[in-house]
């Protein structure tokens, strides 16, 4: 799946997978470039096998692949107890810890969490 540095992230929106892969365009780089040339792939693909990014094709292999990436990600306990914050724009990107936060820390809280 690499074959140099990458960045994992998980993403967190309705149908996520459909529109990720839709950004990212085609897996074949050369019909890419003609068919799909804004997309992702088809701006920074180089080969069929060097694309330039990847993303899960199902539920199933997003749950593995997460698994894989961040085995401290309980996906069903998210599910459960953070979504439902970001349903609700509940949820503040924290500059200072890189992590959406369900509410705005003060800074004698974000230092203890941090330490």
């Amino acid at each position: 799946m690499a074959s140099g540095g990458i960045s994992a992230h998980i993403l967190a929106r309705d149908d996520g997978i459909r529109e990720w892969r839709k950004l990212m365009g085609p897996t074949k780089v050369f019909q890419t470039v003609h068919s799909e040339p804004g997309s992702i792939r088809g701006q920074f693909g180089l080969t069929d096998t060097r694309n330039s990014t990847h993303g899960s094709d199902s539920d199933e292999s997003a749950r593995k692949e997460m698994q894989f990436f961040f085995p401290e990600f309980n996906v069903d306990e998210w599910y459960k107890k953070k979504e439902p914050y970001f349903r609700n724009g509940n949820v503040y990107f924290c500059e200072e810890t890189g992590i959406h936060v369900e509410e705005i820390p003060s800074a004698n809280i974000l230092k203890q969490k941090l330490s």
